[in-house]
C-alpha cells in the first residue's frame, strides 16, 4: 500500500495535522530503500509502510508515524542519522536513532542478545516512550510475515516474541497487540497444536454462539430495565490464553468452557458496580472468580470488574464490566495516556503509568550481569498479581506466590533486612506463607536479625531478591577480607614475617595498584574468595629474589589455558577447572564459570537450574569458552522411551548410537508399569553436535516415543 490511505485516515480525525511530513518521509524511505526486497520477494518499502499503519492504529502522533516509515533507513540503507535529522528535525531523528540502537546488537549468545536488547529498550523508553511502541509495531508486522524464513529462524524470533515483546505489550496495557503477538508466536512454536486448537475453537464457538447471544440479550434487557446504559458485546478469547490454560491446569479442550468473555461497557463507575449487582442477581457467581480491578488497578493502569457466573444453560460465563474511559485504556494501554500530548516525550515522575519503566531503568543500572538482569525482568514482565493491605490500609500488589519477605522489602529495605516473622489478618504465619488477595500483612522485625540465603528460594519480587543478594555479597566480602588476612598471616609466618611488616602503606599501594587492586581490602577479599592463593598473593607483595632466598614461595604461573579440560578461562587466571555434575555441559553448550571456595572453577551450562542460586555474586562469575576442537570425551546421559517392545529394537538403538561414533559406557533397561520401555544410556561424546546427531537418529527408529538429554 502507499501512503495515501494513512494520510486520508489522519485527515479524517485531525484535519490540522502536518500530513506533508508523512509524504516527505514516505518519499525519502522509497528513495533509499529502492531496489531492496524482503525475503518474501515483496518490495522492502511494504514493511515500513505496514509498521506506520500499525502505529496509526495505536492513535499515535504524526512524528511517530513518520519515524515508523524511516525506522530502518539508517540500519539498512546508505542514509545516515545526520541526514535524517537535517531532513526531518531532531525529534524524528532521535526516534529513528533510538530504534536503530535497539536493532544493532553484536552479541553472540542468545541470553546476552536478549539482555542487551532489553537494556537498550529500557533506555530508549526512558527518553521517549514512543520508541518502544514503534518497536512493538515493527515486531508485530515481522511476526505477521514470518512464514518465508527458515524454521530455525522463525522459532528463534517467535520464542523471543513470547518471552520479551508480548509481555512488554501486556505491561504497557496494549492487550490486542499482546494477544496477537502471543497467537502468532504459538503458531510458529507449536504449529500442530495451534492448527488443531484453531479448528476446535471455531467449531465450539459456533456451537456456543446461541448461548452467548442469549446471555447478552438477557443482560441488555435487565440493565435497561434498571436504568443502566451499557454496550454489551461478546469477545472470543485468543488462542494462546486457551492453550496456556490447558497446559498449566492440565485440562483437555472439552473442559474449557469460557472461550468467550462477555463485556459490558457503561457510562460511569457507579454503573459498573450497579451492573455487577444485576449480573449476580441473574446468575450464580462462582466463588473466588470475582476481581475488582477498578478499586485496585493493575500496574499497567488496567481497570475492570471481572466475575464468572453459571449462565442460563449451566456453563461458566466470564463477564467484564468497565467504563468507556477504562475500555480505551484497556485497548490502547499507555498509548492512551502518554505525556508527550502535553509537549513532553520523556517520563513524568508523577505519572503512575510509567512507574514500571522507572523500575526497569533502576534495574538496568544496578544489575550488571546479563543473566541476572534478564531473569529479573522476566519475572516482573508478566506477573499474575495479588493485592494485599498494610495495617494502615494502603494497597500493595505482588506477583502470585510472593511471601511476607517480599512485602517487607516492598515497604522498606531496612524492614526487609530485619524481618523475623509476619502476621496475616492478625494471625502469625511463617515467612514461606503465600500472600493471598485481601490479606492485611504486618511485619515483625528485630534489628539483630539478618537475611538468610534460604530467603532467595522464597521471594518472588526482583526488589527483594536484589536487596538480599546485595546484603549477602557485602557480608561475604567482610568475611572474605578477614579470611584473606588470616591465610596471608599463616603463610607469612612460615617465612618469618608478619602482615604488619609487609603491608606498609607506600609499598602496598605501589604493589597492589600495579596488579589491578584498588585497595588492600579488595586484595584480601580476592584471597579469601579463593581467586588468589596465599602464595600467589605474597608473590605480589614481596620481591621475587627475597621469596626465592627463603625457598618457600615460587612465582605464580601465568598459564590460563586448560587443554586437558578443553576449556579456556578468559583472563590471567590459573584455576583448577571441573565440570558441574548437575548439568554435565558438553562442547557446544553455552557455558558459565563460577569460582568456588577451594575447588577452582566449576563450569556449568548457561541454562543450568542451579545458576540462579550460584550467581548472586557476579564477582565470582568468570567467562569461559570451549577450545576450538574438542579433545576429550564427556559422559552424558540420555533417556529413550519405547512404546512397543518389538524384537531387535535394542539392537537398533545400539546401532544408531554406534553409527554416530559414540561409545556406550553404561545402559539401564527397564519396563514401566504401563508397559513402556525406559532406557537410560550413559554415552561418551565429544561435543553437543555429535550428541544431537545420535538423538536425531534414535528418534527415527520405529517404536521410539521420545529421547531426551538428562541433566545431572
Amino acid at each position: 500500500m502507499g501512503i495515501e490511505p494513512i494520510i486520508e485516515r489522519i485527515r479524517a480525525v485531525a484535519p490540522d495535522a502536518d500530513v506533508t511530513l508523512l509524504q516527505r518521509a514516505y518519499d525519502f524511505a522509497a528513495r533509499v530503500h529502492k531496489g531492496q526486497e524482503r525475503i518474501s520477494g515483496e518490495p522492502y518499502l511494504s514493511h515500513p509502510t505496514a509498521v506506520a499503519e500499525i502505529v496509526l492504529n495505536l492513535k499515535m502522533d504524526v512524528a511517530s508515524i513518520a519515524a515508523a516509515l524511516l525506522h530502518d533507513v539508517v540500519e539498512d540503507t546508505h542514509a545516515s542519522l545526520e541526514e535524517v535529522k537535517q531532513t526531518f528535525g531532531d525529534e524524528i531523528g532521535d526516534l529513528v536513532d533510538g530504534l536503530t540502537k535497539i536493532s544493532r546488537l553484536p552479541f553472540g549468545s542468545r541470553i546476552e542478545h536478549q539482555a542487551e536488547s532489553l537494556r537498550k529498550m529500557v533506555l530508549a523508553m526512558s527518553k521517549d516512550i514512543r520508541v518502544i511502541l514503534i518497536k512493538l509495531a515493527d515486531r508485530l508486522h515481522n511476526m505477521r510475515t514470518l512464514e518465508p524464513l527458515k524454521e530455525e529462524k522463525r522459532r528463534l524470533i517467535a520464542r523471543e516474541t513470547l518471552d520479551i515483546y508480548a509481555p512488554i505489550a501486556h505491561r504497557l496495557g496494549i492487550y490486542w497487540m499482546k494477544a496477537e503477538l502471543e497467537d502468532l508466536a504459538l503458531r510458529h512454536l507449536e504449529r500442530d497444536a495451534y492448527q488443531d486448537l484453531a479448528a476446535r475453537i471455531a467449531k465450539k464457538l459456533q456451537e456456543r454462539e446461541k448461548d452467548i447471544n442469549e446471555v447478552i440479550g438477557i443482560l441488555q434487557q435487565k440493565l435497561t430495565e434498571g436504568g443502566i446504559r451499557a454496550q454489551i458485546i461478546g469477545r472470543p478469547k485468543h488462542f494462546y490464553s486457551i492453550y496456556k490454560k490447558m497446559r498449566d491446569q492440565q485440562k483437555g479442550f472439552d473442559e474449557i468452557y469460557d472461550l468467550t468473555a462477555v463485556r459490558a461497557i457503561t457510562e460511569s463507575v457507579t454503573d459498573c458496580y450497579g451492573s455487577l449487582g444485576v449480573i449476580h442477581s441473574l446468575w450464580k457467581p462462582i466463588p473466588g472468580r470475582f476481581k475488582d480491578f477498578i478499586a485496585m488497578p493493575k500496574s499497567n493502569m488496567y481497570q475492570s470488574l471481572h466475575t464468572t457466573v453459571i449462565g442460563p444453560v449451566g456453563e461458566p460465563v466470564e463477564i467484564q464490566i468497565r467504563t468507556r474511559e477504562m475500555h480505551k485504556t484497556a485497548e490502547q494501554g499507555i498509548a492512551a495516556h502518554w505525556a508527550y500530548k502535553e509537549g513532553k516525550a520523556a517520563l513524568d515522575p508523577a505519572d503512575k503509568g510509567f512507574a514500571w519503566i522507572r523500575q526497569l531503568l533502576e534495574w538496568q543500572r544496578d544489575l550488571k550481569d546479563s543473566r541476572e538482569f534478564l531473569e529479573t525482568v522476566k519475572v516482573d514482565l508478566f506477573p499474575e498479581e495479588v493485592y494485599v493491605f498494610t495495617p494502615q490500609g494502603d494497597v500493595k500488589s505482588f506477583p502470585k506466590g510472593a511471601c511476607p519477605i517480599d512485602f517487607a522489602f516492598g515497604v522498606h529495605t531496612d524492614i526487609g533486612l530485619t524481618c523475623v516473622g509476619a502476621r496475616a489478618n492478625g494471625r502469625l504465619v511463617p515467612l514461606r506463607y503465600e500472600l493471598q488477595h485481601g490479606d492485611i500483612i504486618e511485619i515483625l522485625s528485630d534489628s539483630k536479625h539478618h537475611p538468610s540465603r534460604d530467603w532467595l528460594k522464597l521471594v518472588k519480587t526482583p526488589r527483594a531478591r536484589g536487596r538480599i543478594r546485595q546484603w549477602i555479597k557485602n557480608e561475604e566480602k567482610v568475611r572474605s577480607i578477614s579470611l584473606g588476612k588470616d591465610l596471608l598471616e599463616k603463610e607469612l609466618r612460615r617465612l618469618g614475617k608478619s602482615l604488619s611488616q609487609i603491608l606498609k602503606p607506600s609499598a602496598v599501594t605501589k604493589a597492589l595498584t600495579g596488579h589491578g587492586y584498588a585497595t588492600p581490602d579488595e586484595f584480601f577479599a580476592t584471597v579469601g574468595f579463593g581467586q588468589l592463593s596465599p602464595r600467589q598473593a605474597i608473590a605480589k607483595l614481596l620481591p621475587a629474589e627475597e621469596l626465592l632466598q627463603e625457598g618457600e614461595v615460587k612465582p605464580e604461573r601465568k598459564a590460563s589455558q586448560h587443554p586437558d579440560e578443553g576449556v579456556t578461562l578468559l583472563g590471567s587466571h590459573d584455576f583448577l577447572v571441573r565440570f558441574a555434575m548437575c548439568c554435565s555441559p558438553l562442547p557446544g553448550d553455552e557455558i558459565v564459570g563460577f569460582i568456588t571456595r577451594g575447588r577452582g572453577v566449576s563450569v556449568h551450562s548457561a541454562d543450568c537450574s542451579n545458576l540462579n542460586q550460584l550467581m548472586y555474586d557476579v564477582d565470582r562469575k568468570i567467562k569461559v569458552s570451549w577450545d576450538a576442537a574438542p579433545k576429550t570425551a564427556h559422559q552424558v546421559k540420555i533417556r529413550v522411551v519405547i512404546g512397543t517392545d518389538r524384537p531387535g529394537i535394542l539392537a537398533a538403538l545400539s546401532s544408531a548410537i554406534s553409527a554416530s561414533k559414540i561409545n556406550i559406557a553404561q545402559a539401564d533397561i527397564r519396563v514401566t508399569d504401563d508397559g513402556k520401555g525406559l532406557n537410560t544410556f550413559t554415552l561418551e561424546v565429544l561435543d553437543l553436535k555429535q550428541l544431537q546427531s545420535a538423538m536425531g537418529a534414535i528418534r527415527q527408529i520405529d517404536g521410539v516415543l521420545g529421547v531426551e538429554r538428562i541433566r545431572g
